[in-house]
Protein backbone atom coordinates (compact mmCIF):
# COMPACT_ATOMS: atom_id res chain seq x y z
CA UNK A 1 0.00 0.00 0.00
CA UNK A 2 2.69 2.29 0.78
CA UNK A 3 4.33 1.25 -2.34
CA UNK A 4 1.62 2.66 -4.42
CA UNK A 5 1.14 5.74 -2.81
CA UNK A 6 4.49 6.99 -3.21
CA UNK A 7 4.15 5.91 -6.91
CA UNK A 8 1.12 7.96 -6.96
CA UNK A 9 2.84 11.07 -5.54
CA UNK A 10 5.59 10.69 -7.15
CA UNK A 11 3.63 10.80 -11.06
CA UNK A 12 1.39 13.28 -9.25
CA UNK A 13 4.81 15.27 -8.72
CA UNK A 14 6.05 14.78 -12.18
CA UNK A 15 2.65 16.08 -14.09
CA UNK A 16 2.90 19.20 -11.34
CA UNK A 17 6.44 20.10 -12.05
CA UNK A 18 5.80 19.93 -15.77
CA UNK A 19 4.20 23.32 -16.40
CA UNK A 20 6.48 24.64 -13.64
CA UNK A 21 9.44 23.76 -15.17
CA UNK A 22 8.49 25.09 -18.30
CA UNK A 23 7.54 28.56 -16.65
CA UNK A 24 11.03 28.56 -14.86
CA UNK A 25 13.04 27.65 -18.28
CA UNK A 26 11.06 30.38 -20.03
CA UNK A 27 11.78 33.28 -17.36
CA UNK A 28 15.59 31.99 -17.25
CA UNK A 29 15.93 30.08 -13.96
CA UNK A 30 18.17 27.21 -13.73
CA UNK A 31 17.78 23.80 -12.30
CA UNK A 32 20.43 24.97 -9.61
CA UNK A 33 18.44 28.09 -8.85
CA UNK A 34 15.16 25.99 -8.22
CA UNK A 35 17.25 23.26 -5.96
CA UNK A 36 18.55 25.85 -3.71
CA UNK A 37 15.14 27.29 -3.37
CA UNK A 38 13.36 24.09 -3.28
CA UNK A 39 16.32 23.53 -0.29
CA UNK A 40 15.12 26.45 1.13
CA UNK A 41 11.43 25.49 1.32
CA UNK A 42 12.26 21.84 3.12
CA UNK A 43 14.50 22.92 5.44
CA UNK A 44 11.81 25.92 6.65
CA UNK A 45 8.90 23.56 6.83
CA UNK A 46 10.60 21.09 8.54
CA UNK A 47 11.26 23.43 11.06
CA UNK A 48 8.35 25.38 11.56
CA UNK A 49 5.48 22.44 10.73
CA UNK A 50 7.36 19.10 11.87
CA UNK A 51 8.48 19.52 15.15
CA UNK A 52 7.32 17.09 18.04
CA UNK A 53 4.68 18.58 20.20
CA UNK A 54 6.36 20.89 23.38
CA UNK A 55 9.80 20.39 21.86
CA UNK A 56 12.00 23.01 20.12
CA UNK A 57 13.26 21.78 16.52
CA UNK A 58 16.75 21.26 16.53
CA UNK A 59 18.71 20.51 13.19
CA UNK A 60 19.38 17.14 13.85
CA UNK A 61 15.77 16.59 13.36
CA UNK A 62 15.80 19.23 10.31
CA UNK A 63 18.34 17.03 8.98
CA UNK A 64 16.40 13.57 9.35
CA UNK A 65 13.40 14.74 8.14
CA UNK A 66 15.07 16.60 4.41
CA UNK A 67 18.03 14.29 3.84
CA UNK A 68 20.27 17.11 4.24
CA UNK A 69 23.31 17.07 6.46
CA UNK A 70 23.26 19.11 9.12
CA UNK A 71 26.14 21.52 8.29
CA UNK A 72 23.62 22.16 5.42
CA UNK A 73 20.80 22.91 7.57
CA UNK A 74 22.22 25.09 9.55
CA UNK A 75 23.66 27.02 6.19
CA UNK A 76 20.03 27.46 4.70
CA UNK A 77 18.66 28.33 7.73
CA UNK A 78 20.91 31.65 7.47
CA UNK A 79 19.87 32.39 4.42
CA UNK A 80 17.09 35.16 3.76
CA UNK A 81 14.05 34.14 1.27
CA UNK A 82 12.72 36.26 -1.63
CA UNK A 83 10.23 38.50 -0.71
CA UNK A 84 7.62 39.74 -3.26
CA UNK A 85 5.71 41.93 -0.55
CA UNK A 86 5.67 44.61 -2.94
CA UNK A 87 4.02 42.85 -5.68
CA UNK A 88 1.89 41.22 -2.70
CA UNK A 89 0.35 44.71 -1.92
CA UNK A 90 -0.15 46.28 -5.11
CA UNK A 91 -1.95 43.10 -6.84
CA UNK A 92 -4.12 43.14 -3.26
CA UNK A 93 -5.05 46.92 -3.09
CA UNK A 94 -5.83 47.35 -7.05
CA UNK A 95 -8.31 44.07 -6.98
CA UNK A 96 -10.03 45.72 -3.88
CA UNK A 97 -10.20 48.69 -5.90
CA UNK A 98 -12.19 47.00 -9.22
CA UNK A 99 -14.06 44.73 -6.79
CA UNK A 100 -15.33 47.63 -4.69
CA UNK A 101 -16.64 49.90 -7.69
CA UNK A 102 -18.33 46.86 -8.76
CA UNK A 103 -20.00 45.90 -5.43
CA UNK A 104 -20.51 49.46 -3.51
CA UNK A 105 -23.39 51.54 -4.52
CA UNK A 106 -21.49 55.13 -4.18
CA UNK A 107 -19.81 53.89 -7.28
CA UNK A 108 -22.56 52.27 -9.15
CA UNK A 109 -25.18 53.05 -11.50
CA UNK A 110 -28.84 52.67 -10.93
CA UNK A 111 -28.61 49.46 -12.89
CA UNK A 112 -26.13 48.28 -10.98
CA UNK A 113 -23.91 48.77 -13.69
CA UNK A 114 -20.15 50.53 -12.77
CA UNK A 115 -20.34 54.48 -13.03
CA UNK A 116 -17.87 56.60 -14.24
CA UNK A 117 -16.23 58.11 -11.92
CA UNK A 118 -14.46 61.31 -12.04
CA UNK A 119 -10.77 61.30 -10.00
CA UNK A 120 -11.75 64.31 -7.35
CA UNK A 121 -14.86 64.99 -5.63
CA UNK A 122 -17.56 62.88 -4.21
CA UNK A 123 -18.37 59.30 -5.25
CA UNK A 124 -15.27 59.83 -7.65
CA UNK A 125 -12.22 57.00 -8.33
CA UNK A 126 -10.48 59.07 -5.42
CA UNK A 127 -12.79 58.40 -2.78
CA UNK A 128 -13.16 54.53 -3.95
CA UNK A 129 -9.20 54.82 -3.76
CA UNK A 130 -9.07 55.91 -0.19
CA UNK A 131 -12.14 53.40 0.76
CA UNK A 132 -10.24 49.92 -0.56
CA UNK A 133 -6.74 50.59 -1.04
CA UNK A 134 -5.23 52.11 2.01
CA UNK A 135 -2.47 54.72 1.91
CA UNK A 136 -1.70 54.13 -1.98
CA UNK A 137 -2.55 57.16 -4.15
CA UNK A 138 -5.68 57.77 -5.98
CA UNK A 139 -3.23 58.62 -8.94
CA UNK A 140 -0.56 55.58 -8.69
CA UNK A 141 -3.70 52.89 -8.54
CA UNK A 142 -5.21 54.92 -11.79
CA UNK A 143 -2.05 54.82 -13.61
CA UNK A 144 -1.55 50.86 -12.74
CA UNK A 145 -4.89 50.44 -13.90
CA UNK A 146 -4.65 52.24 -16.94
CA UNK A 147 -1.31 50.08 -17.88
CA UNK A 148 -2.77 46.92 -17.70
CA UNK A 149 -6.11 48.01 -19.57
CA UNK A 150 -8.44 47.62 -16.96
CA UNK A 151 -10.23 51.11 -16.90
CA UNK A 152 -9.38 54.14 -19.31
CA UNK A 153 -10.06 58.02 -18.81
CA UNK A 154 -12.46 59.73 -21.12
CA UNK A 155 -11.42 63.19 -22.51
CA UNK A 156 -13.70 64.60 -19.78
CA UNK A 157 -11.30 63.11 -17.34
CA UNK A 158 -14.24 60.28 -16.08
CA UNK A 159 -12.58 56.98 -15.62
CA UNK A 160 -14.05 53.61 -17.18
CA UNK A 161 -13.79 50.50 -15.61
CA UNK A 162 -13.00 47.92 -18.46
CA UNK A 163 -12.15 44.96 -16.40
CA UNK A 164 -13.74 42.70 -13.78
CA UNK A 165 -10.51 41.91 -12.16
CA UNK A 166 -6.94 43.10 -12.11
CA UNK A 167 -4.35 40.99 -13.91
CA UNK A 168 -0.68 42.57 -14.43
CA UNK A 169 0.25 42.35 -18.17
CA UNK A 170 3.24 40.19 -19.30
CA UNK A 171 5.60 38.62 -17.28
CA UNK A 172 5.74 41.27 -14.35
CA UNK A 173 6.75 40.12 -10.89
CA UNK A 174 2.89 40.94 -9.92
CA UNK A 175 2.24 38.27 -12.50
CA UNK A 176 4.46 36.05 -10.94
CA UNK A 177 3.08 36.40 -7.53
CA UNK A 178 -0.14 35.23 -8.54
CA UNK A 179 1.81 31.83 -9.47
CA UNK A 180 3.24 31.98 -5.71
CA UNK A 181 -0.42 32.46 -3.62
CA UNK A 182 -3.65 31.08 -6.55
CA UNK A 183 -1.37 27.72 -6.86
CA UNK A 184 0.24 27.28 -3.68
CA UNK A 185 -3.41 27.97 -1.81
CA UNK A 186 -4.78 25.13 -4.72
CA UNK A 187 -2.13 22.42 -3.29
CA UNK A 188 -2.91 23.21 0.23
CA UNK A 189 -6.47 22.42 -0.20
CA UNK A 190 -6.04 19.43 -2.08
CA UNK A 191 -3.54 18.58 1.25
CA UNK A 192 -6.17 19.34 3.09
CA UNK A 193 -8.62 17.02 1.72
CA UNK A 194 -5.50 14.46 1.69
CA UNK A 195 -5.37 14.11 5.49
CA UNK A 196 -8.96 12.73 4.94
CA UNK A 197 -10.55 15.26 7.69
CA UNK A 198 -13.75 13.98 6.77
CA UNK A 199 -16.09 16.69 8.94
CA UNK A 200 -14.11 19.22 7.42
CA UNK A 201 -13.10 18.70 3.57
CA UNK A 202 -12.84 21.69 1.36
CA UNK A 203 -14.39 22.47 -1.74
CA UNK A 204 -12.17 21.12 -4.90
CA UNK A 205 -13.93 19.70 -7.79
CA UNK A 206 -13.23 20.37 -11.66
CA UNK A 207 -15.18 18.92 -15.13
CA UNK A 208 -13.48 17.89 -17.98
CA UNK A 209 -14.08 15.81 -20.99
CA UNK A 210 -11.34 14.69 -23.18
CA UNK A 211 -12.02 14.11 -26.79
CA UNK A 212 -13.83 17.63 -27.55
CA UNK A 213 -13.68 19.06 -31.00
CA UNK A 214 -11.64 22.72 -30.74
CA UNK A 215 -15.15 24.62 -32.68
CA UNK A 216 -16.32 23.84 -29.05
CA UNK A 217 -14.27 25.89 -26.66
CA UNK A 218 -14.56 29.26 -28.06
CA UNK A 219 -18.50 28.93 -26.34
CA UNK A 220 -17.10 26.85 -23.31
CA UNK A 221 -14.28 29.74 -22.59
CA UNK A 222 -17.43 32.31 -23.15
CA UNK A 223 -19.44 30.13 -20.32
CA UNK A 224 -16.56 29.46 -18.22
CA UNK A 225 -15.92 33.45 -17.23
CA UNK A 226 -19.51 34.37 -17.59
CA UNK A 227 -21.03 32.16 -15.14
CA UNK A 228 -17.39 31.87 -13.19
CA UNK A 229 -17.85 35.73 -12.85
CA UNK A 230 -21.30 35.38 -11.36
CA UNK A 231 -20.11 32.86 -8.87
CA UNK A 232 -17.05 34.84 -7.74
CA UNK A 233 -19.19 38.58 -7.67
CA UNK A 234 -21.49 36.79 -5.45
CA UNK A 235 -18.76 35.31 -2.74
CA UNK A 236 -16.93 38.67 -3.09
CA UNK A 237 -20.28 40.60 -1.89
CA UNK A 238 -20.64 37.86 1.16
CA UNK A 239 -16.73 38.44 2.22
CA UNK A 240 -16.23 41.77 1.67
CA UNK A 241 -19.24 42.81 4.61
CA UNK A 242 -17.16 40.68 6.44
CA UNK A 243 -13.98 41.60 6.32
CA UNK A 244 -12.47 43.62 9.07
CA UNK A 245 -10.14 45.73 6.95
CA UNK A 246 -13.02 46.63 5.70
CA UNK A 247 -15.52 46.72 8.31
CA UNK A 248 -13.75 47.97 11.42
CA UNK A 249 -17.07 46.90 13.40
CA UNK A 250 -17.06 43.24 12.52
CA UNK A 251 -16.58 41.08 15.85
CA UNK A 252 -15.03 37.34 16.04
CA UNK A 253 -12.10 35.25 16.96
CA UNK A 254 -8.66 34.54 15.37
CA UNK A 255 -7.65 36.13 11.98
CA UNK A 256 -8.61 33.61 8.56
CA UNK A 257 -7.26 34.16 4.80
CA UNK A 258 -10.27 32.29 2.64
CA UNK A 259 -12.02 32.53 -0.47
CA UNK A 260 -12.28 30.36 -3.56
CA UNK A 261 -10.34 30.18 -7.06
CA UNK A 262 -11.55 29.51 -10.37
CA UNK A 263 -9.70 28.50 -13.42
CA UNK A 264 -10.02 27.82 -17.08
CA UNK A 265 -7.94 25.19 -18.99
CA UNK A 266 -7.35 23.19 -21.82
CA UNK A 267 -4.93 21.67 -24.01
CA UNK A 268 -4.12 19.42 -26.76
CA UNK A 269 -4.68 15.35 -26.31
CA UNK A 270 -1.53 13.60 -27.92
CA UNK A 271 -2.19 11.24 -30.16
CA UNK A 272 -2.42 7.26 -28.87
CA UNK A 273 0.32 5.01 -30.72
Amino acid sequence: MEKSFNKAIAAAILRLFRPLIRMLLRNGISYGAFADLAKWVFVDVASKEFAMPGRKQSDSRVSVLTGLSRKEVARVKGIAAPSDAVEDRQYNRASRVISGWMRDRRFTANDGSCAPLPFDGEASFSELVRTYSGDMTARAILDELIRVDAVEQDQNGRIHLLASGYIPKGSDAAKLHILGTDVALLIDTIDHNLLQLKDQPRFQRKVAYDNLPAEALPKLRELSQSHAQTILNEIDHYLAQLDRDLNPSVHGSARKHAGIGIYYFEEDVPEEN
